[in-house]
């Protein structure tokens, strides 16, 4: 199976049984959605969303969060991983939106990825998930099952698999796709025991084919 037929296998099979995939982050609009991608740095989204109607409730636009104090958003975010830093990382955030955006979330990789707290993965899921724009965020999740079926060969950072994704992924469905690997991962191809006798894509998987001739 060449790489093209792999690509064009794996996205037919999501197409129609994951039509549309999105991500499971709960927010309402680009601010609250920032804030929960922040938290879910090496986190699970079930526990961002356990803590973030509490984070909303009191801080509800950048404004409001540009004046937290330390001391008191931690409690709140306390349960997520590396909370100390995230809540610096968080007011931070906040204070250059009020200052420098208006409190608005801006919609270009190359000005997110100057906000503290927010890398090229975080700025890929804002402005794909916001603004459909054809940006690949590569988390370990997308990272480990692309290059587990075939799709990534060799790609040692998650820059060389995103630019390997978007390489061969149609533009106008890289922002779906990215949840179709993530939800994948989280689901059928986890890390330690992919579930490959119920994935419906195992036929198009090098990982699971090497397996069949084991």
């Amino acid at each position: 199976m060449t790489k093209k037929e792999r690509y064009q296998q794996v996205i037919a099979y999501f197409q129609e049984n994951m039509p549309a995939a999105e991500t499971e982050l709960m927010y309402d609009n680009p601010f609250q959605l920032l804030v929960a991608v922040i938290l879910s740095a090496q986190c699970t989204d079930k526990r961002v969303n356990m803590v973030t109607p509490n984070i909303f409730r009191v801080y509800p636009n950048a404004e409001k969060l540009s004046e937290a104090n330390f001391d008191d958003l931690f409690p709140i975010i306390k349960s997520i991983s590396y909370p100390n830093n995230k809540a610096k990382h968080l007011i931070a955030m906040a204070e250059i939106l009020h200052r420098d955006y208006n409190g608005a979330v801006p919609l270009t990789v190359a000005e997110l990825v100057q906000l503290p707290g927010v890398g090229r993965k975080t700025a890929n899921v804002i402005t794909s998930v916001i603004d459909n724009q054809p940006n690949m965020a590569v988390d370990t999740h997308v990272f480990r099952v692309s290059a587990r079926i075939g799709l990534t060969t060799a790609a040692k950072t998650p820059l060389s698999a995103e630019k390997q994704l978007i390489k061969n992924i149609p533009s106008e469905l890289i922002h779906v796709a990215h949840h179709w690997l993530i939800l994948h991962g989280r689901y059928v191809c986890i890390a330690r025991k992919p579930k490959c006798v119920e994935c419906g894509i195992k036929n198009s998987c090098k990982f699971y084919n090497k397996l069949l001739k084991e």
